[in-house]
């Protein structure tokens, strides 16, 4: 593989497609070519903690920096890996070229390989250190990978080019395996379920904190495209409990007369992040207690607290607190699946 990275490197140097040259190429996917790890899988950040960015020029500088990224980096965390496979495949039907339609492939073997038994996916692997072995839902990283898996299934979104008897077969079980986890984790109040932590323990199932502005909660955010992946399903009662459970508390957990804006402090004239009135919003926090259902809020020194006022404005301002993510699933999506679903007995 190390071979294969310092040709696309040398290509890419002296102004060559990596692919065949009788074949059609893309400056995308060919970038995401060079960008891709030896375990087929990609970084979100490059050794210097830079966000890979597609729109760079390929200077040597940077060629450099890509060789020198291992596998350690291979995430699932903000789109990675996802993203590029279907950067590839939708590369693969505008050309032909061979090259993307492989470099997807290697890319869904790392998922596949990446999955645990109990059907989570980790944030990052191999690198599993810290948080980063967790069964993580934040930032809909696991969904992120069940949609593609399960376009592969249902031969979705350009997919049917993979659609080979065995990948098919093992992103099948990969799918199955993937909504048994999503079930077994739905956090349950009592008697009644309720919506899913941001990340698991992967052994226990058990909801852990991440990082240490992310405590141990119910995430509204990462639970909407939950519901989103498994209204897409085929309805067992399972998913359908599931469902109607979430919704549920959505409805019921809304903070209405609010927005989450930006305003001028009048003490110190900076900007900061707050909830607003408006008498036409409605927001939700992004946590909430698991056991209570009040909004919490974390921040880099570890402390949770019921009281937003009381995080830091660097916190305020650097992260997602409230947001409007389940409108439109409680005001569209909802109610179209209801009114059309079939449950599969």
């Amino acid at each position: 593989m190390l071979v294969t990275r310092l040709l696309i490197w040398s290509c890419c140097l002296f102004g060559f497609s990596f692919s065949t040259f009788a074949q059609q190429t893309d400056s995308l996917a060919e970038k995401v070519l060079v960008y891709q790890l030896s375990n087929g899988a990609w970084g979100k950040q490059l050794i210097d903690k830079k966000a890979v960015n597609y729109t760079l020029p390929l200077t040597e500088k940077l060629l450099q920096k890509i060789s020198e990224t291992d596998e350690k980096h291979a995430t699932i965390d903000n789109g990675a890996t996802t993203k590029e496979i279907n950067i590839l495949i939708a590369a693969y039907h505008k050309t032909q070229n061979a090259a993307y339609l492989n470099a997807a492939r290697r890319g869904i073997e790392y998922l596949l390989e990446a999955q645990y038994e109990n059907g989570g996916f980790p944030q990052y692997y191999p690198n599993t250190s810290l948080y980063r072995g967790q069964i993580t839902y934040n930032d809909n990283a696991m969904i992120n990978v069940l949609t593609v898996l399960d376009n592969l299934v249902k031969e979705k979104n350009g997919c049917v080019v993979l659609a080979e008897d065995r990948l098919k077969e093992r992103a099948t079980d990969a799918v199955a395996r993937g909504i048994d986890c999503i079930l077994k984790t739905q956090i349950i109040q009592g008697d009644s379920l309720t919506i899913w932590a941001a990340q698991y323990n992967e052994k226990t199932l058990q909801p852990e904190q991440a990082r240490a502005f992310e405590p141990i909660s119910l995430s509204t955010s990462e639970s909407v495209n939950i519901v989103r992946f498994l209204m897409k399903q085929p309805i067992t009662p399972a998913i359908e409990k599931a469902i109607e459970a979430a919704i549920s508390w959505f409805a019921v957990h809304d903070i209405e007369g609010y927005r989450f804006d930006r305003t001028v402090d009048p003490s110190t004239g900076k900007t900061v992040r707050n909830l607003i009135a408006d008498s036409t919003s409605v927001v939700w926090a992004r946590f909430y207690d698991k056991e209570s259902n009040r909004p919490i809020f974390g921040d880099r020194d570890n402390s949770v607290t019921y009281d937003f006022s009381a995080i830091s404005d660097e916190r305020k301002n650097g992260y997602a607190w409230f947001g409007n993510w389940p409108i439109k699933l409680l005001e569209n999506e909802y109610p179209k699946w209801k009114e059309n679903k079939v449950v599969k007995k």
